[in-house]
């Protein structure tokens, strides 16, 4: 009787352990449902309504990458390798660090050595015109151009314009690879773009980056030429000492720009790189093709950017446009009434908001050409209608040697100016670049009333006087404060 008792109290407790196992397990269930049944119910309530096919339309769940292949492809043959030669240079006696570490010419002390440099071109005509910048080929003694298909030539200069540096040169052969002209006007920020040529000499490069800014102004031509025209676009694709010259390219492989210059302290790549926009490039190149050099047009006056201090000055809403410093005497601008102070805000039917963008659309027109000014005075909008002149002053055609000699620009004085320093004729220098004047000491302002013994009444004086003329020259003239000077120089 106790041994069944025993039984029945050993099965009770089994029956009675499984049952708190169950109850137990049961509590435990329940504890974690409560605890993450929450979380299942706000994710299942963010997805009820939306087909799960449809998260493959997700800009996060389906990235398309840029294909740059076929711009690499359509351009690559068509950008050059330019390797440069100028006036060879004497190599100095060694000096005492020298003789301890040696020299980097072995025993070629006394002697003259040939200078040698490269940079990149691209092919823009099948029968050998090809473009580059100014500073890749000018003084330059010989120009040697390979192809991608190591095909080589020597090369003609056509013509370069220091002022954007931009040049043209030609090989003679036929059906050679071009690349198109794009339009940079298109460019947006953060826009896709491939800069192809030979940095390092390591010949048909490409790289890729996007549009960073688009007008940029880094003074770099400035600081050689006075009537430097600096409109950038600025990449982050990498360019490096051998690309200057070489193509930037969209996606579609048409030419937006000419590789020129690099932001860096070292003289290598650190970050972005500098293209004078195909929008300058084409006339400039159309010019120096048809001409030998840029006829360039302008409006007569010295400009800036709008800043804060000025713009609280003239009480104006926000600072932007371009501020007119000086109008020169007899320039196209004085001529249609634009005056000092004067706020220019748009060209024709484009704004205006900074000196850059000004200079390249100017950039775009002939002396003669005629564009509608809209200037903001005294906070009202006005429109003049400007015929643009070159810088001899007159819409007529430029001939190459003589502003490439003189490298200045000059413009018909007021009876008032003659009267005051007492003279009968004159032409005054309003701006100088490099050339002959400026080497010869002259500075801004001189007046030149006689070349040669002959009188000078016009900038077109200068240009027949000195047309097809060789060896020397000999100018007198006054300064407004009454100063007279003579300066004589040679031309080849």
């Amino acid at each position: 009787m106790k041994q069944e008792n025993k039984k029945l109290n050993k099965n009770a407790k089994k029956i009675l352990g499984l049952f708190l196992v169950a109850l137990l397990g049961g509590i435990s269930a329940f504890g974690i449902n409560w605890a993450f049944g929450p979380k299942q119910k706000v994710f299942q309530s963010e997805t009820t309504n939306t087909p799960v096919y449809q998260t493959a339309n997700y800009p996060a769940t389906s990235t398309v990458l840029p294909d740059f292949t076929v711009a690499a492809e359509k351009t690559v043959n068509a950008v050059v390798h330019v390797q440069t030669t100028y006036d060879s240079q004497q190599i100095e006696q060694p000096s005492i660090q020298q003789f301890f570490f040696g020299n980097p010419f072995g025993n070629q002390f006394g002697q003259r050595m040939p200078v040698k440099a490269s940079g990149s071109g691209v092919i823009i005509s099948s029968d050998g015109y090809i473009i580059t910048n100014n500073h890749v080929v000018e003084n330059a003694n010989d120009i040697k151009i390979i192809l991608n298909d190591n095909r080589k030539y020597t090369a003609k200069l056509i013509g370069r314009d220091p002022a954007t540096d931009i040049a043209l040169i030609k090989i003679d052969e036929k059906n050679l690879p071009t690349i198109p002209y794009g339009n940079s006007d298109n460019l947006k920020i953060g826009q896709w773009v491939l800069a192809v040529g030979n940095p390092f000499n390591l010949t048909s490069t490409v790289t890729a980056g996007i549009v960073s800014a688009k007008a940029r102004n880094i003074n770099l031509l400035r600081q050689k030429q006075n009537y430097a025209i600096e409109s950038f676009i600025q990449t982050d694709a990498a360019v490096n000492p051998g690309n200057s010259g070489g193509a930037l390219v969209n996606t579609n492989g048409e030419l937006v720009g000419i590789n020129t210059a690099i932001a860096s302290q070292t003289g290598s790549y650190t970050g972005y790189s500098f293209a004078v926009p195909v929008s300058i490039v084409r006339k400039v190149v159309s010019d120096l093709k048809e001409y030998g050099t840029v006829q360039r047009a302008l409006l007569g006056i010295n400009i800036q950017n709008v800043d804060a201090k000025i713009a609280d000055d003239l009480d104006l809403k926000k600072p932007e446009g371009v501020y007119v410093v000086n109008v020169n005497k007899g320039s196209a601008a004085e001529k249609a009434g634009i005056k000092e102070k004067d706020v220019i805000v748009k060209l024709n039917d484009i704004p205006i908001e900074k000196v850059s963008e000004l200079q390249e659309q100017i950039s775009r027109f002939s002396p003669g050409d005629k564009v509608v000014v809209w200037v903001n005075r005294d906070n009202k909008l006005k429109k003049f209608s400007v015929e643009l002149k070159n810088s001899m002053g007159t819409t007529e055609v430029v001939n190459k040697d003589i502003i490439q000699v003189l490298g200045a620009s000059f413009a018909s004085i007021s009876n008032e100016t003659k009267n005051k320093l007492n003279i009968k004729n004159g032409v005054e220098v309003t701006d100088l670049q490099t050339g002959k004047l400026m080497k010869a000491g002259v500075r801004p302002g001189f007046i030149i009333t006689h070349i040669n013994r002959k009188s000078v009444s016009s900038p077109k004086d200068i240009q027949s006087i000195l047309k097809d003329l060789h060896g020397g020259v000999y100018i007198q003239g006054v300064y407004p404060d009454g100063e007279i000077a003579y300066y004589a120089f040679g031309i080849e």
